[in-house]
């Protein structure tokens, strides 16, 4: 492929992600401003301005303004408080340098991964008290092993570098060996890593919804949108569609968005 095409395409992909990513997180951060008053509630999957009623009789774009800040916010704090968590457990195992700490932080996230996610939402959902918090702590959860397994991966090959036998030679601090040397070089794997998890926990947030995990069976959420909104397809598709499209378009626009700060980085360091 020519120079000119691909310095095009490396172009066309990051502004594409941006575009697909703002306008789903435009509508998550501005949507409950820009809902104002609730309207009456009409007849259910009649046609009108501008994408008719709902399963209940509620305006579709109404609910479309309302129903992102759930399914961004759980996603993202949840995946915030998972490497929150995961990180500094990985780094730990990385450069402990005995077999025992590692196994011994390690095994228990193994557990976890053992179980398949989705059923694991479900019986840590029903064990926790229904709301946005609990499900912000069971994604969480669910992904940490895997944020510790890569973070644990990525510090191993850093943590056998002659630079860290230097650094600890010279008496420098752990603090300043685990997070100013190892943490600083693991961003690279750790953004790459990033932009999966992150609509990993899109989702799972999505999953919950959609089987009603978490939140009320009429909540203002685009999962559950196009869950309850399924029956009425063919009589009011904008329902299920718009809600549907909002949530690809966040995942898809995540990875390319991600995507293109991982080679914008490996750009600068080469």
């Amino acid at each position: 492929m020519s120079p000119p095409v691909t310095r095009v395409r490396r172009l066309v992909r990051p502004g594409l992600g941006a575009v697909l990513l703002a306008v789903p997180l435009g509508l998550a951060l501005l949507g409950p401003w820009l809902a104002g008053a609730p309207e009456p509630r009409g007849v259910s999957f009649a046609a009108g301005p501008p994408l008719g009623t709902d399963f209940v009789g509620r305006d579709v774009w109404e609910q479309v303004l309302l129903g992102g800040r759930s399914v961004v916010l759980v996603a993202l704090l949840a995946t915030l408080l998972a490497y929150a968590v995961g990180v500094p457990l990985g780094v730990a195992a990385a450069m402990a340098g005995r077999r025992w700490v590692d196994e011994l932080l390690m095994r228990p996230l193994d557990l976890l991964l053992a179980v398949p996610s989705l059923l694991l939402l479900i019986l840590l959902a029903a064990i926790a008290a229904p709301g946005s918090a609990a499900l912000v702590v069971i994604v969480a959860l669910i992904g940490l092993p895997e944020v510790a397994r890569v973070s644990r991966a990525a510090g191993l090959e850093i943590a056998a570098r002659p630079v860290l036998e230097a650094m600890r030679s010279q008496g420098e601090t752990w603090w300043r060996r685990a997070v100013g040397y190892v943490g600083r070089s693991m961003l690279g794997p750790l953004l790459a890593d990033l932009g999966a998890r992150l609509v990993g926990a899109l989702y799972l947030v999505a999953s919950a919804s959609f089987l009603g995990v978490g939140v009320p069976p009429d909540a203002s959420d685009w999962a559950v949108m196009v869950d309850r909104n399924r029956t009425g397809m063919f009589l009011q598709p904008w329902a299920v569609l718009v809600p549907a499209l909002l949530i690809v378009a966040l995942s898809v626009g995540t990875n390319l968005v991600f995507d293109g700060a991982l080679r914008a980085r490996k750009g600068r360091n080469p």
